[in-house]
């Protein structure tokens, strides 16, 4: 029997493994290449830089313990806004990993009092700093699953404009993302009926889910974020080839560029690499605008 024209030949592996092979041979070509960070350049009105890290409760590769390693990552980044994941201590006395004022001094990004607890810096590990703004409204999200996970839905005044950050760090557990993306989308759209607007959104963290398309557990996320196919690998750090975290944003035209941050230190100091994106927040004001016209 022929194989139908529009079938794909079958080959000897599961589609899925088969795509992660080609994302592992993808990896190994990048990390052949040497990397060069783009030299910081002014930006134009309304464009910020916006960052997601897993800092891995600042323990590198080597096993090492070093936040001041982690802070010299972030300021490799000089973002304006920066959301973290596993910046507290998981078990006991939830505090904070980083030094917030050596950091500040560093990087110029002050930490938001997010923690509800005293010397924490987040809410279930997710901090947010910021270089330039204030913090006009903030809700903890508990999310649905086994294990004690959460999210940050934050609205901030930045001097670009206003930007909604939902910060998060999903379960392992397939069928326990797919719930929490459903929780994070009631969220937004609750808010959005509040505000009596859809503020520019950006949803940032680690996401757990490599997978595109509908064997995805985040496929939900679509609907709102567009699709999450071709996302930057930033799993494992020293051979990314799993896009785990995500900076996704909300008008398409939202998010310029996404690229992940393979410096030498960043390939050191976490399992993860950051991911750094241009936002351009005066194209979705200039769309506002246009549309209340």
């Amino acid at each position: 029997m022929s194989v139908p024209p529009n079938l794909p030949t079958r080959t000897g592996f599961p589609l899925e493994l088969h795509r992660s092979l080609l994302k592992l041979h993808g990896a190994y070509a990048r990390r052949r290449a040497s990397f060069h960070p783009a030299a910081s350049a002014p930006r134009p009105e309304g464009v910020i830089v916006a960052a997601s890290y897993n800092v891995h409760k600042c323990v590198g590769v080597d096993n090492r313990f070093d936040p001041n390693r982690i802070a010299s990552v972030i300021a490799e980044l000089d973002c304006d806004v920066l959301a973290l994941q596993e910046a507290d201590r998981r078990f006991g006395v939830r505090t904070g990993l980083l030094d917030a004022g050596a950091l500040e001094r560093k990087t110029g990004l002050t930490m938001l009092p997010v923690a509800d607890n005293p010397g924490g810096h987040g809410w279930h590990g997710n901090a947010l700093l910021v270089r330039e703004g204030r913090l006009l409204r903030l809700r903890r999200i508990d999310l649905p699953g086994a294990e004690p996970r959460g999210a940050l839905v934050a609205e901030l005044k930045l001097p670009a404009g206003k930007l909604r950050v939902v910060a998060a760090h999903l379960g392992l557990m397939r069928r326990h993302r797919a719930m929490q993306a459903a929780t994070l989308l009631a969220a937004i759209e609750e808010d959005n009926r509040r505000a009596r607007e859809r503020m520019p959104t950006l949803l940032m963290g680690d996401l757990n889910e490599w997978r595109p398309g509908v064997p995805s557990s985040l496929i939900a996320l679509e609907s709102y974020f567009g699709s999450l196919a071709g996302g930057e690998p930033s799993f494992p750090s020293r051979l990314p080839f799993l896009a785990l975290d995500r900076i996704l944003g909300n008008p398409h035209n939202l998010v310029m560029s996404v690229e992940a941050h393979s410096s030498h230190l960043a390939r050191l100091a976490s399992d993860h690499l950051p991911l750094r994106a241009r936002i351009d927040l005066a194209a979705c004001q200039d769309a506002a605008r246009a549309a209340a016209a």
